[in-house]
């Protein structure tokens, strides 16, 4: 999979992926995290993380994270998030939101007939989303790539 930039923002980076038919190799089995298998039992299959990663080719973008409001969730910033726009957001889903003219990626909470945009970052405050403001919920994250 390639990316390419299409916006950059003060909180995200926008990207559009490219697919390619390159499949990577996975071993079927799994990867054991208590005893390793003996080596007779590994076998090479091949996978498409753009097979895997995307539902709805034509509504899934890539952003990155720029920050620290969401490390709670295990967004840490430089992360990259799959989004889903054809995916309705929901009480509790992580959403890339647009509130008066800036991106931020929050966790969305419906309360009593309010819409609060949550960070999980004790450090950051709810956001209350009130008639005044301009709201496009832009997308629900799927996934999160990060680096090790």
């Amino acid at each position: 999979m390639r990316l390419k930039k299409t916006k950059e923002t003060a909180g995200l980076t926008f990207y559009t992926p490219t697919p390619t038919n390159s499949k990577q190799p996975i071993i079927e089995g799994g990867i054991s995290a208590g005893f390793p298998s003996p080596a007779d039992d590994f076998k090479e299959i091949r996978i498409s993380l753009d097979e895997n990663l995307v539902r709805n080719k034509e509504a899934t973008f890539y952003a990155r994270v720029s920050g620290e409001s969401m490390i709670g969730a295990g967004l840490d910033d430089g992360d990259l998030l799959v989004i889903d726009r054809s995916l309705e957001p929901k009480d509790g889903k992580i959403a890339v939101c647009y509130i008066d003219g800036e991106f931020t990626v929050k966790r969305l909470k419906i309360d009593q007939g309010k819409l609060y945009l949550m960070p999980e970052n004790n450090k950051y405050k709810p956001i209350e989303v009130h008639e005044d403001n301009t709201l496009l919920v832009w997308g629900v994250v799927t996934y999160v790539i990060k680096a090790m």
